[in-house]
């Protein structure tokens, strides 16, 4: 009970923390962190203990769920070549020479328990990933690359974790069994999404669904992709994350405007809640998991905890590197196609941060081996995970924009894109109109064109801050992040008048609850349609 108090009152506090993330520009997972390790050490905090079967299937499905939906699966597609390097062959590179490096430098370390440490800290984190390099104006393509990897790796880092774990719990390891069954373990998994992803598909295209029967769909849709792939011992990341992807492609053919509105509006709750109690919580374990260490001296833990953290970071560049460079080297076609700058791949290998996924696994280590015996150093394990979380979440995150900012890489600008896109679509449809409604009335077709060509007009005193305007090479005014935009102002005040008005009229007893609730869902809609279309850089 008393965890479930504390539970509360860190929800409450995660908003607040929130607020003071924004406001101060200060990365929102390192910020949780460092709040969790303070509280962790307040007396009289009760110490919050996890359950690694609750984190594995309360928050991993439904935020990796909501880290695919938000995935472009044609990005997925065309990066599939340095995804697929980064996402597998890292991870097994990284288990591998962590595993050396933890043998050879730690005492007490076995190979078995080494190559374990490897696999569960091998995987960056796709929360922390997009959470961190957000708001950082990169390169679209190394923003694809780094959330396809961290979709990934998840399901290459869980594998190898459970062939490592076994190898320790039951005391022996067949390479041979263990690489079929890894091709069984990725293929299965997959399919398993595609089929829930193709069922949810049926279910919400061939019949109809109240809104928030379709809303509450979309959170019980990575739950049901994970377990039945856990029930037939497949991947359930691996499901979910298909299934994510898979049906993300498809949402504009499988919900109506209004549940596509309210779905958007409750994963970003839901996301925005998980999200935020996964790493307070990831703070809190700290003074839980020192209190279990008596074999080392504080001195050589220190070291322990460094020696690895450097280790996984170092791990990443020598893998990235030739991964990157050698193809290119290889093939005329890739050196064709693929744009190539070398600050983008300091940048990519200074983004693997750990998180989510490294902190259930080594929580989800038993406590006791098949004879019964303790599990050799699980304590040890459990810190140097936390040490390589904490280390790439605080260093190598908090360091990230002043790199960037060193680099002086090219901001992208959404905005420049933005503005290319709504151009080309407005100049079509009006394309359309004249081409196609010339047998309607000459005012309804004057009214309707009228209407699309305000828009073009307005494009057009729209300052667009990028020195070169997305796909072009024309020169933009780069003098102010704001946009004129009198249109959109006058329509905005047009509707708080509405808005005035309406609420006048309730409060006087002459419109009841539901008609008002009608019209301010349309005046809501009209408004957050209007903000959108204000630019912000």
């Amino acid at each position: 009970m008393e965890n479930l108090e504390l539970i509360i009152l860190l929800l409450f506090g995660i908003s607040f923390l929130a607020v003071l993330s924004r406001r101060y520009n200060f990365p929102f997972p390192i910020l949780l962190v460092f709040v969790g390790l303070v509280v962790s050490f307040i007396p009289g905090v009760p110490l919050v203990t996890l359950k690694p079967e609750i984190v594995f299937l309360i928050f991993l499905p439904p935020l990796l769920y909501g880290a695919a939906w938000n995935s472009s699966w044609h990005d997925f597609k065309a990066n599939i070549r340095p995804i697929s390097l980064a996402g597998v062959g890292l991870v097994f590179f990284t288990t591998l020479l962590v595993a050396a490096a933890a043998h050879y430098f730690i005492p007490q370390m076995s190979w078995t328990q080494a190559f374990l440490l490897g696999a569960i800290v091998s995987p960056p984190d796709a929360v922390a990933a997009t959470s961190i390099t957000k708001g950082l104006g990169l390169n679209p393509r190394i923003i694809s690359i780094i959330e396809g990897e961290s979709l990934v790796n998840d399901a290459s880092g869980l594998i190898a974790y459970k062939y490592a774990l076994a190898a320790i719990v039951t005391g022996s390891f067949s390479l041979q069994a263990a690489g079929l069954q890894f091709i069984l373990v990725v293929s299965g998994g997959i399919a398993i999404g595609f089929l829930v992803g193709y069922l949810m598909y049926l279910v919400h295209s061939k019949f109809i669904c109240e809104t928030v029967v379709e809303v509450a769909l979309t959170l019980f849709t990575p739950y049901a992709s994970y377990l039945l792939a856990e029930y037939f011992h497949l991947s359930g990341v691996l499901a979910v994350v298909t299934t994510g992807l898979y049906l993300s492609h498809r949402s504009d053919v499988i919900f109506t405007p209004e549940s596509r509105i309210e779905a958007y509006a409750v994963w970003d709750v839901v996301v925005f809640i998980l999200n935020g109690l996964i790493f307070i919580l990831l703070g809190l374990q700290l003074k839980n998991v020192l209190s279990g260490i008596s074999e080392s001296s504080p001195g050589e833990l220190i070291f322990y905890g460094l020696m690895v953290s450097v280790v996984v970071v170092v791990v990443r560049f020598v893998w990235v590197i030739p991964a990157a460079l050698l193809p290119r080297l290889l093939s005329k076609r890739i050196r064709e196609k693929e744009e190539f700058d070398m600050r983008n791949l300091v940048v990519f290998g200074w983004a693997g941060i750990r998180g989510v996924v490294s902190m259930a696994a080594v929580l989800a280590i038993p406590l006791l081996t098949k004879e019964g015996t303790a599990f050799p150093n699980r304590n040890l394990l459990i810190y140097l995970t936390f040490c390589v979380i904490i280390f790439t979440l605080i260093v190598q995150g908090l360091s990230l924009p002043w790199i960037i900012k060193k680099l002086k890489i090219p901001k992208h600008s959404i905005a420049a894109e933005e503005y290319t896109v709504r151009t080309e679509i407005v100049s079509n449809l009006i394309q359309h109109i004249e081409e196609n409604l010339s047998l309607v009335s000459e005012d309804l077709l004057n009214n309707v064109k009228s209407k699309y060509e305000t828009r073009y007009k307005r494009l057009q005193f729209t300052e667009v801050p990028l020195p070169k305007m997305a796909g072009t090479n024309t020169p933009v005014q780069n003098s102010a992040l704001e946009v004129f935009n009198e249109f959109t102002n006058v329509q905005l005040d047009l509707i708080k008048v509405e808005r005035d008005m309406i609420r006048t009229l309730h409060q006087s007893g002459k419109v009841n609850e539901e008609i008002l609730r009608k019209i301010e869902r349309e005046l809501d809609m009209e408004e957050s349609r209007l903000r959108l279309e204000v630019y912000s850089g």
